[in-house]
């Protein structure tokens, strides 16, 4: 039988999840759904006073429990704690920690940007030396030309009336941007950076504060996938741009990815990472398409209807350009 995002509505599902949550806390209060998306479902929890969060992904993105299990004695300070996990189900219970930076505001401000980029890729430094062993799907440089090539086949040769269809306009200058990919590929491989975390979604409403000047907490890793790490930067470089309404040279934005290039900057100079950081923020867009990919193998037709162009609009998005910085010419 097809997998379904409907189980999450059914009785069944509920009375599981609750099985789940009360062998870990108690019997809750409060037992009610957050959200409920093709992707994944989130649910409130109450007990004894206490709040969690329950959530389970859809089977693509089914690797976050395990995940964040792992994740907890690498570096315990930058994710959220686990109360429970259930790695075979995917099944998640975690601490109601506070409210996340984007509900408390300041999203706009350029030093909170810079503190969630910066924390980021401390968490990046910390996985680093343990990537092989976390479920992540790999996407190194050296696979993106590879990776573009059979995404253009494979989504353009889909039926003119199927919603992940690639336009055969944008198939072709995507055929022809590959040999200008393999440069980008080129440029950021030679860094020599390793592969580590890239959340894959990283913007101030998956970040909760710790406590005083302790650092932040990061969640939701269902996107998450194992990348160079320059690239995470994407997402965080896209919003705070819009919300600044700043260009690829604005200072405020150099400023947001310095924090984060700092943290690389013993493995190569600031001026390299600098100047990769252009292609590298291309290169992550491969990882946007690879999670969208892997959510909607198991979406309904009318799912695929809302949310099936998703890996192909992202696909198209490698002819634009990055957030920071210019690309050379060929």
């Amino acid at each position: 039988m097809t997998w379904s995002s409907a189980v999450w509505g059914t009785g069944e599902f509920a009375s599981e999840l609750l099985t789940f949550v009360t062998d870990a806390v108690g019997e809750p209060t409060v037992f009610e759904p957050l959200k409920i998306r093709p992707w994944s479902t989130v649910w409130r929890v109450e007990v004894g006073g206490e709040k969690y969060w329950a959530k389970q992904n859809c089977p693509g993105q089914a690797h976050e429990a395990a995940l964040l299990s792992a994740l907890q004695p690498i570096a315990p300070d930058y994710v959220v704690p686990v109360v429970a996990a259930d790695p075979g189900r995917d099944l998640l219970l975690t601490p109601h920690l506070g409210v996340t930076l984007h509900e408390r505001g300041g999203d706009h401000d350029v030093d909170l940007w810079c503190r969630i980029v910066r924390d980021a890729a401390l968490l990046q430094r910390a996985a680093a030396p343990h990537i092989d062993d976390l479920p992540l799907t790999a996407l190194a440089p050296e696979c993106a030309t590879t990776y573009v090539a059979d995404a253009v086949g494979r989504l353009n040769a889909l039926a003119p009336d199927d919603p992940r269809r690639l336009p055969d306009d944008v198939a072709r200058r995507l055929e022809a941007l590959l040999p200008r990919l393999e440069s980008w590929s080129d440029q950021v491989g030679e860094l020599d950076l390793p592969l580590t975390i890239n959340h894959n979604d990283l913007h101030a409403n998956n970040v909760v504060a710790g406590a005083d000047d302790r650092p932040l907490r990061f969640f939701d890793f269902g996107d998450a996938m194992a990348t160079e790490p320059l690239g995470a930067l994407l997402i965080a470089l896209n919003i705070s741009a819009d919300e600044l309404d700043a260009g690829p040279d604005d200072l405020r934005l150099r400023r947001i990815a310095d924090a984060a290039l700092e943290v690389w900057s013993d493995h190569a100079p600031m001026r390299s990472l600098r100047a990769a950081l252009p292609a590298a923020l291309q290169l992550a867009r491969l990882a946007k398409i690879e999670s969208w990919r892997r959510c909607i193998t198991t979406m309904t037709p009318e799912e695929r209807g809302e949310y099936g162009s998703a890996p192909a609009d992202w696909l198209g998005t490698l002819l634009e350009e990055p957030p920071v910085g210019y690309l050379p010419p060929m």
